[in-house]
């Protein structure tokens, strides 16, 4: 039976088939069955506000596509009001930050740039050599968010905390967050010294991977910290996008089941969604996301089908 359903391209080819377009010339396309609405931005604890789609890049820059189709995907996303995008100096070794940065030339003010540091990097002045090499890359004076990437024992919090906020101080970043931090990690930064300031948590979170909301997510929300869901259509090699559920809401929105996948993700407004894509025409399906209402009803079966895990 899953072998008989259609992938992504698949899906999309029979929709023009029926007549709907999937192709946008803005950041909203029409949808069937729910009113359009503005679309969806989450706000940072210290005012900032994001559109609530950005632009992930873990595997750009390296080969998978032509980079000028790279840099096209990207581009057309910052068109369509994905303007925050989200990478980190262990992508490609750096030439991830180096693709981005030749796209965001020109247009830097119009970009929430997001960037992560390395838990090896974290020693001694490591957090700031490793931005400013960040910064070089990315030929900007500054990054909006500064992430640790993962937790790590090989500094304390605090040391990490206090370097971050020197950062911010000298303005070579507008605020700081962390990165796969659970539970347990995110009370012990709170126990530091300036730790609330963190901003956001960029964790694994999509329809098929739902294990945070029964800790996580919650914690966040009653933090008033927006989190960050990296992978949200499932990452390299998931079936999530075959999913006949995805595709029958989808078409009943004239929209990819990428789209909906992606407006499940962003639904409680606390949210960001990271989606990574080196095709301007997978760039245009997913930002149809921010002008998506799922209705009550579909919201329920999604639920149904995709349940979270039990504790």
């Amino acid at each position: 039976m899953n072998k008989q359903l259609p992938n992504r391209r698949e899906f999309n080819g029979a929709c023009a088939a029926l007549g709907w377009s999937l192709s946008l010339v803005g950041p909203i396309a029409a949808l069937s069955s729910a009113p359009a609405r503005a679309a969806t931005t989450v706000r940072f604890h210290d005012g900032a506000t994001v559109p609530a789609v950005g632009q992930g890049s873990a595997n750009l820059g390296q080969g998978r596509h032509p980079e000028p189709e790279e840099e096209d995907a990207l581009r057309t996303g910052l068109s369509l009001g994905m303007t925050l995008i989200d990478t980190a100096e262990m992508y490609g070794g750096g030439r991830s930050e180096k693709l981005i940065g030749r796209v965001i030339a020109g247009q830097r003010d119009r970009v929430f740039l997001v960037s992560k540091v390395s838990p090896n990097h974290v020693a001694g002045d490591g957090i700031a050599r490793a931005c400013d090499a960040s910064l070089a890359r990315l030929g900007t004076d500054h990054l909006d968010l500064h992430l640790l990437h993962w937790p790590t024992r090989d500094a304390d919090l605090s040391s990490i905390v206090a370097a971050f906020e020197s950062l911010r101080g000298a303005g070579k970043i507008r605020a700081w967050g962390v990165s796969n931090f659970k539970v347990s990690d995110m009370e012990e930064l709170f126990r530091v010294s300036h730790g609330d300031r963190c901003a956001t948590n960029q964790v694994l979170y999509n329809l098929g991977n739902r294990g945070i909301e029964h800790d996580l997510l919650p914690w966040c929300e009653r933090h008033g910290m927006p989190l960050m869901a990296y992978s949200p259509l499932g990452g390299a090699g998931a079936s999530l996008l075959r999913d006949p559920t995805l595709a029958r809401i989808g078409a009943a929105h004239s929209c990819s089941a990428a789209a909906v996948a992606l407006a499940w993700t962003i639904r409680n407004a606390n949210v960001i969604a990271i989606p990574e894509s080196g095709s301007a025409a997978h760039v245009k399906e997913n930002a149809v996301a921010l002008s998506l209402t799922l209705t009550p009803d579909e919201l329920h079966t999604l639920d149904a089908t995709h349940p979270a895990p039990n504790r």
